[in-house]
């Protein structure tokens, strides 16, 4: 059986065939997410038409950003990323529109069943995900399954308050919040403050043996630190995996590790700090086998 996949991000739709176990065909497209969602479906199904002219496919696989309903296949909730996104029943149209069973997921919770299956959580049946990007991301497995909660949306990790000092949630719902301060964005704009050209993420790493610089780098690692404090104490996972292209740093993933070591209970220290293994593939191999996550 083959299945096409996309991964829908706010930035770009990767998109592939995946067949007994390997991913083929591999595109990338942008977004063009603020045109709005109405315009991201018309995308994708443009996207999967011209796959279907060269390559018949069975089903369906769909990781995208938003919280999404996976028994629905729809979107709950999007954030401005994608303006109109909220509440587009994905499934239905693409059922409709190719006549092929179609399976629907958030992207964290898919690229999280991506490495349970084929990546970093191979061996483990209790582990929680995060990435840090944008915002920040984060999949909870338990028993060797995702757990979505009451309304498919556990692991909301980025809305953790760490810093309650800060928070105003009549002014804004995620002040205070962990990802507004351990989330890469919140890296570059630290960074930027100290010199505007520090403007992504390798710039800044590539400056990384300045005193300044370094010193922003580790203040942010205990920003993330504080967190995963958090969730090792409250859910006691085996492992935890770390995604976002800033974790291929490896001295950012180290000193996480020694780090968060430092401050949680010595009962709780056999858990495992790694970064995740698949990258960008992660979402398309979670969509194709989104069945065996559950």
């Amino acid at each position: 059986m083959t299945t096409m996949v996309l991964d829908i991000g706010g930035t770009a739709i990767k998109s592939g065939l995946y067949t007994d176990g390997k991913l083929t065909e591999i595109r990338e497209i942008p977004t063009e997410a603020k045109q709005g969602g109405p315009h991201v479906v018309e995308r994708a199904k443009e996207l999967i038409a011209d796959y279907r002219q060269r390559h018949p496919f069975q089903r369906i696989g769909i990781s995208t950003a938003g919280q999404v309903d996976p028994v629905r296949g729809r979107i709950l909730y999007a954030n401005a990323n994608i303006p109109d996104y909220t509440n587009t029943p994905l499934k239905d149209i693409m059922e409709q529109e190719f006549q092929v069973p179609t399976a629907v997921e958030n992207d964290v919770n898919a690229a999280a069943i991506g490495e349970a299956a084929f990546g970093a959580g191979r061996e483990h049946s209790d582990f929680v995900c995060l990435t840090y990007g944008t915002g920040v991301g984060g999949a909870i497995f338990t028993g060797g399954k995702l757990f979505s909660g009451s309304s498919f949306s556990a692991g909301e990790f980025g809305a953790m308050v760490t810093h309650p000092e800060q928070r105003n949630a009549g002014q804004d719902l995620f002040s205070g919040c962990y990802e507004k301060y351990a989330s890469t964005t919140a890296l570059v704009n630290d960074a930027r403050k100290l010199d505007p050209a520090l403007s992504n993420g390798r710039l800044i790493f590539q400056r990384m043996e300045e005193p300044p610089v370094r010193q922003l780098v580790d203040r942010w690692i205990i920003e993330i630190v504080y967190g995963l404090t958090t969730i090792v104490h409250m859910l006691n996972p085996s492992c935890i995996l770390l995604g976002g292209g800033v974790m291929e740093q490896s001295y950012v993933t180290e000193q996480i590790r020694e780090t968060l070591y430092r401050n949680i209970m010595p009962s709780f220290r056999h858990v495992k700090v790694q970064k995740t293994e698949l990258g960008n593939r992660a979402g398309m191999l979670g969509a194709a086998v989104l069945e065996q996550g559950r």
